[in-house]
C-alpha cells in the first residue's frame, strides 16, 4: 500500500483524499489557513532540501525550520522538500 505525504508538514497518510481534506499546521499561509499539499516525489530514505540542498530523513524534520536561502529571503519560508 503506498504512502502519501503532505509537502508542508510530512503527515504521512494511506490515501490521496484524506491527506488533502484536512487542515495543514505548516501551511505558508499559517497554521489552519490551508490544507495539506501532496509530496508529488517518491518515498526515499533521505530527504534533500530545495534551496540549500542540505537533507534529512523525513519530510516532517526537514520543513520544520526556516531556509536562509529561501526565495522570500532569509528566515522567510520554511525548507522545501526537492523532488
Amino acid at each position: 500500500m503506498p504512502n502519501f505525504y503532505c509537502e508542508y508538514c510530512g503527515t504521512k497518510t494511506s490515501s490521496i483524499s484524506s491527506l488533502t481534506a484536512s487542515s495543514c499546521s505548516r501551511h505558508p499561509l499559517g497554521s489552519g489557513k490551508g490544507k495539506h499539499k501532496l509530496y508529488e516525489g517518491s518515498e526515499k530514505t533521505k530527504y534533500s532540501r530545495k534551496y540549500c540542498g542540505t537533507s534529512t530523513s523525513s519530510i516532517s524534520s526537514l520543513t520544520a525550520s526556516s531556509c536562509s536561502r529561501h526565495p522570500d529571503g532569509s528566515g522567510k519560508g520554511k525548507h522545501a522538500p526537492a523532488l
